[in-house]
Parts: C-alpha cells; sequence; structure tokens
C-alpha cells in the first residue's frame, strides 16, 4: 500500500494554514508528507506543489482539504487528477468526500471531467456567437482603429513633407511613431545634405 501525501494553499500571507493542516492531520497525514504553499492559485508558481507531485509514486494517494486548493479552475483541477490517475495515483478531498481510488469517487471525477469539457465548448459557442453578432453589425473583432480614413489621408500628405518631423506629426494625431510608418509607409525624400 502506497503513501498518503498531503497538500495544502494559500492565496495570500494574510490567511494561514492552520484549517487545511488540521485536517489533513486529522486524515492520517504526517508532516514529513505534507507539503503547502502559498501563492495566488492563479498567477503564481507553486513550487511545493511541483514538489509534491514529483514525489508521488504508484498507489499512493494525494490528499487535500479542500477541491480549490489544488486546481487554479476546474479544467487545471481535471487535468492534475488525470495525470495523476496516469500515474496510478489516487485522489482525495476531504472537505468534498471525493477519492478517486474508489469506483464511485472515480465517476463523481468523471462528472467534473465532463462538465469542465463542457464549460470550455460553452465558452468557447460564446465566443463565436459574439463575433459572428459584431460581424453581422458590420464590427469586426479587435480594437478600434486608433486614425479614422480622414486622418490616414491627412498623415499620408505630411509625410511627403520631408521638412516635418515624424514625430510632431505622431504628437498632432496622439499616436506612436509606429503607428505613423504603419499607416503611411511611404519613403520620404532625404534631406540633402550641406558639402
Amino acid at each position: 500500500m502506497g503513501q498518503r501525501i498531503g497538500y495544502a494553499r494559500v492565496s495570500t500571507d494574510d490567511q494561514n494554514l492552520d484549517l487545511q493542516l488540521d485536517g489533513l492531520h486529522k486524515a492520517g497525514i504526517t508532516d514529513d508528507h505534507l507539503y503547502s504553499d502559498t501563492a495566488s492559485g492563479k498567477d503564481a508558481e507553486r513550487k511545493e506543489l511541483a514538489a509534491c507531485l514529483k514525489a508521488l509514486r504508484e498507489g499512493d494517494t494525494l490528499v487535500v482539504w479542500r477541491l480549490d486548493r489544488l486546481g487554479r479552475s476546474l479544467p487545471d483541477l481535471v487535468r492534475i487528477v488525470g495525470e495523476l490517475e496516469q500515474k496510478g495515483v489516487s485522489f482525495e478531498s476531504l472537505t468534498e468526500k471525493i477519492e478517486t481510488g474508489s469506483a464511485a469517487g472515480k465517476l463523481v471525477f468523471h462528472v467534473f471531467a465532463a462538465l469542465a469539457e463542457f464549460e470550455r465548448n460553452l465558452i468557447r459557442e460564446r465566443t463565436q456567437a459574439g463575433l459572428a453578432a459584431a460581424r453581422a453589425r458590420g464590427r469586426s473583432g479587435g480594437r478600434k482603429p486608433k486614425l479614422d480614413t480622414q486622418q490616414i489621408k491627412e498623415i499620408m500628405r505630411l509625410m511627403s513633407d520631408p521638412s516635418i518631423p515624424v514625430s510632431t506629426i505622431a504628437k498632432r494625431y496622439q499616436v506612436s511613431r509606429t503607428t505613423i510608418y504603419k499607416v503611411a509607409p511611404v519613403r520620404r525624400p532625404e534631406p540633402k545634405r550641406q558639402p
């Protein structure tokens, strides 16, 4: 029989791990089999989680106090548990009473995986429907252009005059020099050098 290894995480230094650690200790996890991070699940690198996942061997069980302590999102959680399953590692969440070592626990987790896939498909469909609706109204995706057609014509005229610095044109239209070069890629005559 494998080892039971615990993982705990809090998002900020203001929060503390006591509640999670107490729950993990009650579940039989000893301090030498505990990993914990103080990091935002969304942004920060979770070094202790990486070490924990690396330490797990076939037959072991990863135990967390609550599902949201492990995954950044439902798809992330499903991905991690799927990787554990491939390694022959069971997963247990104490609060939700999910344990993938049993047939019932596996079933519950497969329902979560289906929900995660459903959520991804819904987001994709909504995005595509929104873009289609915008196109039907004559709008395309992306940012509104910084310059209108009239301004671009004026810039092209100004760019053909080598005595006007590009920085002056950019300042006048409140855009960067790069934007000026993009809309008016005409070559300016080189100023004549004095001998």
